[in-house]
């Protein structure tokens, strides 16, 4: 019996992509760090300087969060995770 997980992945990708119209892409690869700064400085978070590849950021409403790495680099999960409670405790999403 030949094996059929290969095949019902494939088809599964397939179908989310013709349906949904998700990237494929965007289901595997990382957001970089400057998208994760690029979306703070939208929801209103000012730069307060940092050290290295260290950036602190602060909402007005006194949420501070730091973002660590490269602007090229891969985000972390917890990166990610971190940006998402700042958003919900700032009051954006």
């Amino acid at each position: 019996m030949p094996n059929v997980v290969p095949y019902l992945t494939k088809l599964v990708l397939c179908l989310l992509t013709c349906y949904y119209s998700i990237n494929i892409v965007s289901l595997y690869m990382p957001r970089k760090v400057k998208e994760l700064i690029k979306e703070l400085e939208k929801a209103g978070f000012i730069s307060r300087g940092g050290k290295g590849s260290h950036r602190n950021y602060k909402h007005p409403r006194g949420v501070h969060i730091t973002v660590s790495g490269s602007l090229g680099d891969d985000a972390k999960f917890y990166q990610e995770r971190a940006l998402k409670e700042a958003l919900k405790a700032a009051g954006n999403k």
